[in-house]
């Protein structure tokens, strides 16, 4: 097994490569390469600076996803960062691709930030109902202000490396997309004298903004009352202008593992996952690529579909003919599939209520708002499903598969029908919808009901919920 994390040096200047593809998200063996690379580089006689780089197409995007849910390994990320921060080395970082969350807060760390054209960073931990818990909360408001801390840590958005710069967030621009070039350069104009390096855990504490900080809480009153970690994460930020950084740590963690023991938490983890591969058609094996489609008739999906085709090398006619390999038909559309041709019926969740009577192979139910449809298969196996399923995610179409019936249709004449309460209509249809087995994974129920029929996120879904109240798991 390759070290995700390595140490080299070119010249006098020290190198720690992350290379843990696919995003060189923060694992155990991560963290504990960067501890151990840290020390290295330190001993190193000959190197005089350091400098931290992820190979691939981004930074670090943030936390190992394998990890959620279980006790955490030493070292933890808080650890890490106070290793970055100690070193007695400066360590320029190179940003790339994304740096997200525990990345954006490796970088945090860090005596210098240098940002590729095109990179992004954000601390998005709100949106699973945590807060940046490894010194996020901290050390961004030194460096950007309250303000700017409040926003991008309430929101979870993302930064473009322009806006990183004017807020302090990175030092410079690299006009080069290689991080290895960059770094090396950014790392001999500090030895050169050219920018100093600065110790963000030493900066002063950022000035109180009690205006800033009440403009947001009731930002997120009006909003978003019902959630728990964004107010959590304005009391982490505030704490920031209020003693020292380890006393603003220390209340960071207090917050952080608030966060982590909320039921909103542990809902919010579901609907990510839930969202991770719901176009997946289970032992479909390996299915042809569909290349040739034809839309038949009229449907505001079609305009969607063509403005994606070419980027997608998929190629969309209006006619079918015996090249074609699947005709997507609009209700009323007059022409008929030629075979072998798949033909998949377009129909809203009312018309998909019944599909017993569909003459097709596959319906595909899309809603009139959203841009999440389901794919039925009615006569296709599961290889042809899972093809029309790639097809329309290279199209930019994001669909969940199901078979026999339709969920989203299900959900819907239940949050319909009872009106009063919607929410405790579509736990209970997706209880009956888990029973019948049209869906290859609960968690599908809960994603369309999610994205398409608005139950609320940070209750993980109708099923996930139901299964709560009955003491069970989805």
């Amino acid at each position: 097994m390759t070290t995700p994390v390595t140490y080299q040096r070119h010249d006098d200047i020290g190198v720690i490569v992350i290379d843990n593809p696919p995003v060189n998200a923060l694992g155990q063996a991560v963290r504990q390469g960067l501890v151990e690379a840290i020390a290295q580089g330190n001993e190193d006689p000959e190197a005089r600076v350091l400098v931290l780089v992820a190979r691939g197409r981004t930074f670090v995007a943030g936390a190992d996803i394998r990890e959620f849910g279980k006790p955490p390994q030493a070292p933890i990320l808080p650890d890490v960062i106070r290793h970055l921060e100690a070193s007695a080395k400066s360590i320029v970082a190179v940003l790339h691709g994304t740096a997200l969350g525990g990345g954006l807060e490796v970088a945090l760390g860090c005596q210098l930030r240098v940002a590729l054209p095109g990179t992004r960073v954000g601390l998005p931990e709100v949106k699973l109902g945590l807060l940046p818990g490894a010194g996020g909360t901290q050390r961004l408001p030194r460096l950007a202000g309250i303000a700017a801390a409040l926003d991008l840590i309430t929101s979870g958005r993302f930064a473009a490396a322009d806006e990183a710069l004017e807020l302090g967030i990175v030092d410079a621009l690299a006009d080069t997309n290689d991080p290895l070039e960059a770094g090396l350069a950014a790392a001999r104009d500090m030895l050169a004298g050219k920018c100093s390096p600065r110790v963000t855990g030493e900066l002063p504490p950022p000035a109180a903004d009690p205006v800033a900080i009440e403009r947001y809480r009731a930002k997120l009153e009006q909003e978003v009352p019902e959630l728990y970690s964004p107010f959590r994460c304005i009391e982490a930020i505030a704490a920031s202008s209020e003693g020292s950084l380890a006393e603003g740590l220390r209340r960071e963690r207090e917050l952080f593992l608030a966060c982590m023991d909320s039921p909103q938490r542990a809902g919010l983890i579901h609907a990510f996952f839930a969202a991770r591969a719901p176009h997946r058609v289970p032992d479909a094996g390996e299915a042809p690529a569909l290349t040739r489609l034809a839309l038949l008739g009229e449907h505001p999906l079609f305009e969607r579909l063509r403005g994606k085709a070419e980027r997608a090398g998929i190629d969309l006619s209006d006619n079918p003919d015996a090249n074609t390999q699947a005709c997507l038909a609009a209700p009323g559309s007059a022409t008929t599939s030629p075979a072998p041709c798949l033909h998949i019926a377009l129909l809203s969740p009312a018309e998909a209520e019944v599909l017993d009577v569909v003459d097709a192979d596959l319906a595909l139910v899309v809603p009139e708002e959203g841009n999440m449809a389901e794919l039925v298969t009615l006569r296709a196996n599961a290889g042809q499903q899972q093809a029309v399923a790639n097809a329309l995610k290279a199209l930019r179409q994001a669909v969940v598969v199901s078979r026999q019936g339709s969920l989203l249709a299900t959900l819907a004449k239940a949050a319909h029908d009872d009106a009063a309460s919607p929410q405790a209509a579509m736990e209970a249809a997706s209880l009956m919808l888990a029973e019948r087995g049209w869906a290859y994974r609960d968690s599908d129920i809960d994603l369309l009901a999610i994205e398409v029929l608005g139950y609320p996120r940070h209750l993980g879904g109708p099923l996930y919920q139901a299964s709560q109240s009955n003491g069970g798991d989805a």
